[in-house]
């Protein structure tokens, strides 16, 4: 195996995948469910998956606590077990399933509606036909591009993919809400990035 050669071939594919991801309306109109349920309704974003994707799930809420944007992230299973009491009414959730299909997931979708029937949902997946897709208010394809892995099976490209619709999520929802360095650096005390933030000498 020409090792080099394989950096080089996974490098260009996965760059490919994320240059093909779709752009449309439908951030926009995602970004404008955050804002309103977020800023202007006093709810938070909860986001959500399985596996693979719900580490990518938990990273992108980190990501908007620290940029401004409350969130949380709702394990499916345990939400069966009592967390999904985390909920409340002006919410909004943003599920990832590579598949669309994934069964705890969708699970979780009948198991918030009949908490709160009203809470909008934002789906990111690789499979624009999908259950979750059919029942999202805003969803985020993909593009579906085959995974790197050798067996086709191993969340490789869609979770890189995934992690890039999360930063496009992130950014411009900091953008529509003004987030500033002062407000990053009030949530972010610790290590170099708060420093940085405050403009300390670094």
């Amino acid at each position: 195996m020409d090792i080099n050669q394989s950096i080089k071939d996974i490098l260009e594919l996965e760059s490919r995948a994320i240059l093909n991801i779709p752009v449309n309306d439908a951030y926009e109109k995602a970004i404008d469910l955050i804002v309103e349920h977020v800023h202007r309704r006093g709810g938070k974003l909860v986001t959500s998956g399985m596996g693979k994707a719900g580490q990518i799930a938990q990273n992108i809420s980190t990501t908007f606590s620290s940029t401004g944007t409350p969130a949380v992230n709702l394990h499916p299973g345990e939400a069966q077990h009592g967390d999904l009491g985390v909920l409340q009414p002006n919410d909004v959730l943003l599920l990832i399933s590579n598949s669309g299909k994934t069964s705890e997931i969708v699970e979780l979708v009948d198991l918030a509606h009949g908490l709160y029937p009203q809470l909008p949902l934002i789906v990111i997946t690789g499979n624009n036909s999908s259950p979750l897709s059919r029942v999202a208010d805003v969803c985020l394809w993909t593009g579906g591009a085959p995974e790197v892995c050798p067996l086709g099976l191993t969340p490789t490209t869609s979770t890189t993919v995934m992690t890039v619709i999360g930063d496009i999520l992130v950014v411009n929802t900091m953008k529509a809400i003004g987030f500033t360095r002062e407000q990053y650096a009030r949530r972010h005390h610790g290590g170099y990035l708060g420093s940085a933030a405050r403009g300390d000498k670094v």
